[in-house]
């Protein structure tokens, strides 16, 4: 929202101690007497200061060092933001939007490329993350698993080569038991270094992993007490699981493929499904229902790059979160802005219970009351499940006038509330903070645009009440000073009240959700201090008279700040600002701040393509590839009669595209071919025989009941032509992509659940066939395992930069006729950006095409793989390029690789580049490293890289069939 010129020239005129303890002794989080710790104010912001904490909790919320704190947590998945210097920018974000912690799950596959190796570099550095969380003053719940089935992850985050080794995931098995204790082992020795109890950082928590087998979690609780951690532990049957409830405030959904979640629509709608009155109604009725840990899931989704997905998810995980994938603050962020400033400067809520019913007539409306034992303030959640709006009364509840609470949505009223020096006799807005300011105590009022808000406040004594806006208006009655405000009218509205009961002033802001969302409170070891005005405060340090604030600026707007005593200054992003004194004991900025500016960006042009799968030729050399002749399987999945086994992950191929290869003699009776294959959503096969195409299957699209199944198995049938009957040695080649396995699997038990090619049958004769197999080249240190498939292309690293691609045949894109080739075709291309260092720009990729035309497309930036495009599918069109990996200033390398079933012309049709946000400050961001050029020492595809899949030079000889421009068919 952009503010008003109006707004900003106006202003000129308890119980036992239950605590759920790790460790031994237990000396870390204090004694275990019986006390009632009594309402007061949380404790100080955490960070890593070197001294010991107490850590426990009552039957109403956690005690930090003997003080409550109600955790008020968003969830950010790391390793779906591979730019590490990006996560400072989203731990931001989040607490200035109220969050004191973060909930962090640690994926076994995104770390474990093989048994027994763990690398924790580049952008898997956990204890980077831990340590950026602590300096941003945010606790952290830590989820290791080792099975994260709700983070929407392949294998439900459980590693590829697991599917393959004895014991059973999941179970009680040594064998399996034993590599999930090396995986906690290796998370813990991090996660040891930034416990909270021992100063060392802010992991107030530790989650363990909620399998239904008793056995496994009692070992898996043995094991982390085992590793030192002597945080609480959450974990069911725990003594914290009364507070807690997993997962408990859900802010979107995940989308997959062709939309089942969205009606095909993508997130946009996800997010207007789960808006704000969503998050409100799940947020509110957990406190209601005592949760005193809550987990906002998702605060940050970001992207499944790579092969990371499960099968439910397509490319995106924005999730229609607080925070999109571009990292910008949605409307919805609202809510959980307002509930959490709330939660953690009004304590009352910290310690809260059911009091008597509330005996509302109009049945629509649901209200419960809690009361605070302490100070006697009472608390209503009033919840409207219905599709209209109500206005009614609650009698017996200090509430004089009636009520209205918009359709669908739920609203937390007070009554008998203290804040700062004053009580509020009642409010129909829900309190969003409450601080004292200076020589000031400021509360803050919130509701729906378009609503009256309604406050009362104590007052024996008449006061000085001045209106420092024109929309609202006051009365004093029988020891009540009355306020009504229209809400949404321009920006805040500023009542302010002097005198009376209390020789501190106190100024009543009341705003609506657009007007909240630029209302940024911050404590400083100089004071408290409130903020009006730009899209975000990032930082506030007071060095004598000034104040130093950094933040983002996205549209014009003016700047208002109440700040602690002294402060006559104010800078921004390190540049002094003109202000002048408000006329509530704030200093104002003269002007506006300019908007963010837009950034030009560059059309994709000068593009060069070459097609691929030379392995479908019967004459390519795939004597460097592995012989496919075992005779029995590695994981659950039976090996079909008569054999070999044929299973991807058997022969270490556990991400990406697998090719097979085998040879037969006479074709002559062959009248067709069934190969039987098993993926997951989305899952294709390829076929060609001797270099002829023989068409193409797929996995069914999802629905509903389907959507996050992993593992489909299908029989593709093709017929051969009778050109191709002939005696002698024949080659028939199979590209599968397998796509992701679901976190069902594991749960069931069936996690070696085989993928790839399953059997072979031919019609009409039974020849003997040789198998090959290739899939994936070894991964590299910078990208990890989860990037890498196994096309020709991939493994020859046609998509890294630097790769000479002078050879490769000049293209305009989109091309008239397309290409009704079936196979894989390449096209790269290069541009530079040149956005301002002050200038945080998130772009994106867009991708759009006829939806008859039957391709997909693996979007491949600065070698890093980042995501897939299925063009008659969807839903998605647009692709986050996060920063880091995108080079803002300076050159980057596109590569897409393009897989068409021959049916219909094929892509890529639009591609461009969007702008998604831009804001005028941002972090400071590290550029990702990159893999280089193929022909560099190590690089994937090398000569002298571990493992190089292929002979040099064997797609590359003139007049080849998949020499540039070359149909192949």
């Amino acid at each position: 929202m952009e503010l008003s010129r109006r707004t900003f020239t106006a202003l000129a005129g308890t119980a036992a101690l239950g605590l759920a303890l790790a460790g031994s002794g237990g000396a870390a989080t204090g004694p275990r007497t019986a006390r009632v710790v009594p309402t007061g104010p949380p404790p100080a912001a955490p960070g890593a200061d070197g001294r010991r904490h107490r850590v426990g909790h009552d039957r109403y919320s956690l005690l930090v060092d003997g003080r409550r704190l109600v955790l008020w947590s968003a969830e950010v998945h790391y390793f779906r933001l591979p730019s590490p210097s990006l996560w400072r920018d989203v731990l931001q974000k989040l607490r200035a939007l109220g969050h004191n912690a973060v909930t962090v799950p640690v994926a076994w596959n995104h770390h474990s490329p093989a048994p027994g190796v763990h690398d924790f570099t580049g952008v898997r550095d956990l204890d980077l993350f831990l340590r950026t969380a602590a300096e941003e003053r945010l606790y952290v719940v830590l989820r290791p698993g080792p099975y994260l089935g709700t983070a929407d992850l392949d294998g439900g985050g459980l590693p590829g080569w697991l599917s393959v080794e004895a014991g059973r995931a999941r179970s009680a098995d040594p064998a399996y038991l034993r590599h999930a204790d090396e995986w906690l082992s290796a998370v813990d020795a991090i996660a040891v270094r930034h416990l909270y109890t021992a100063g060392g950082g802010t992991v107030l928590l530790y989650e363990v992993e909620d399998t239904a087998d008793e056995a496994v979690r009692e070992h898996l609780a043995r094991k982390v007490l085992g590793d030192r951690i002597d945080v609480p532990l959450l974990r069911r049957g725990g003594g914290l699981e009364r507070l807690w409830v997993p997962q408990s405030v859900e802010t979107g959904r995940p989308d997959a493929w062709g939309g089942v979640t969205s009606g095909g629509k993508g997130y946009a709608q996800v997010s207007a499904e789960r808006d704000a009155r969503e998050v409100r109604r799940t947020a509110l009725t957990h406190l209601a229902d005592g949760v005193g840990v809550h987990n906002v899931r998702m605060g940050f989704g970001g992207t499944s790059w790579g092969w990371l997905p499960g099968p439910g998810v397509c490319t995106s995980y924005d999730y229609g979160a607080p925070l999109d994938e571009a990292r910008r603050i949605t409307p919805k962020a609202a809510a959980g802005h307002q509930l959490g400033h709330l939660l953690r400067t009004v304590p009352d809520l910290a310690r809260l219970g059911p009091a008597r019913q509330v005996p509302v007539k109009d049945e629509r409306l649901t209200v419960r009351r809690l009361s605070n034992p302490d100070t006697g303030a009472e608390f209503y959640v009033v919840r409207n499940d219905s599709g209209e709006q109500v206005t009614a009364e609650l009698p017996d509840t200090g509430i004089e006038v009636p009520v209205t609470v918009a359709a669908g949505d739920t609203k937390l009223l007070a009554s008998g509330l203290k804040t700062g020096h004053r009580k509020v006799a009642y409010t129909t807005a829900q309190p969003m903070m409450s601080l004292s300011v200076g020589r000031q105590d400021i509360a803050v009022f919130t509701g729906r645009k378009g609503e009256t808000a309604q406050l009362a406040l104590d007052c024996e004594t008449m006061p000085t009440t001045t209106r420092m806006d024109p929309e609202p208006a006051w009365s004093f009655h029988r020891g009540r000073l009355n306020v009504v405000v229209p809400l949404g009218v321009g920006g805040p509205s500023r009542v302010l009240v002097e005198g009376g009961d209390s020789d501190t002033p106190m100024l009543l802001l009341f705003a609506d959700d657009a007007t909240a969302l630029r209302l940024w409170p911050r404590e400083t070891p100089s004071g408290s201090l409130l903020v009006y005005g730009p899209a975000l405060l990032r930082e506030a340090t007071v060095r004598g008279s000034t104040l130093h604030l950094t933040g983002d600026v996205v549209g014009e707007t003016g700047l208002e700040v109440w700040a602690p005593r002294g402060v006559t200054a104010v800078t921004w992003n390190g540049q002094p600002l003109r202000t002048r004194p408000g006329r509530t004991g704030s200093l104002v900025l003269e002007g506006l701040m300019p908007a963010a500016p837009k950034v030009a960006l560059p059309a994709l042009d000068r593009w060069r393509r070459r097609t691929e799968n030379p392995e479908a030729r019967p004459d390519f050399d795939d004597s460097g590839w592995p012989t496919a002749d075992r005779t029995a399987g590695r994981g659950s999945t039976p090996v079909p009669e008569g054999g070999p086994v044929l299973f991807a992950d058997d022969y270490g191929f556990h991400y990406g595209d697998v090719w097979y290869r085998g040879r037969f003699e006479d074709a002559g009776a062959v009248e067709s071919v069934a190969l039987s294959y098993a993926g997951g959503t989305q899952g294709l096969l390829m076929a060609w025989l001797d270099g002829e195409p023989l068409g193409t299957h797929r996995m069914p699209e999802p629905d509903g009941k389907s959507a996050d199944r992993g593992h489909w198995t299908a029989t593709a049938r093709f017929e051969v032509p009778g050109r191709l009957r002939t005696p002698g040695t024949h080659v028939l080649s199979v590209l599968v992509r397998p796509m992701q396995r679901a976190g069902e699997e594991a749960a069931e038990g069936a996690s070696g659940a085989a993928r790839g090619l399953m059997s072979v049958e031919f019609e009409g004769a039974s020849p003997s066939v040789s198998w090959r197999i290739q899939g994936a080249a070894k991964p590299d240190r910078v990208r990890g395992p989860l990037n890498n498939g196994g096309l020709y292309g991939e493994r020859r690293g046609w998509h890294l930069p630097g790769h000479d691609d002078g050879d490769w045949k000049s293209v305009k894109l989109p091309q008239e006729q397309g290409d009704r080739r079936q196979g894989v075709t390449w096209y790269r291309t290069e541009f530079r950006l040149s956005v301002p260092k002050e200038l945080d720009a998130s772009v994106g990729l867009v991708l759009n095409d006829d939806p008859r035309r039957a391709y997909r497309v693996q979007v491949f930036l600065n070698g890093w793989n980042l995501g897939q495009y299925i063009n008659d599918v969807g839903p998605q069109h647009t692709f986050v390029l996060p920063n880091g990996i995108l080079r803002t200033r300076g050159s980057n390398t596109l590569a897409l690789a393009v897989l068409a079933d021959g049916t219909t012309p094929a892509g890529p049709g639009e591609v461009r580049l969007t702008l998604l946000g831009t804001a005028t400050g941002g972090v400071p961001v590290k550029a990702v490293d990159s893999p280089g050029s193929p022909d560099q020492p190590g690089a994937p595809g090398s000569s002298d890289a571990p493992g190089s899949p292929d002979a040099p030079g064997s797609p590359d000889s003139p007049g080849s069939p998949d020499s540039p421009g070359s149909r192949g068919r």
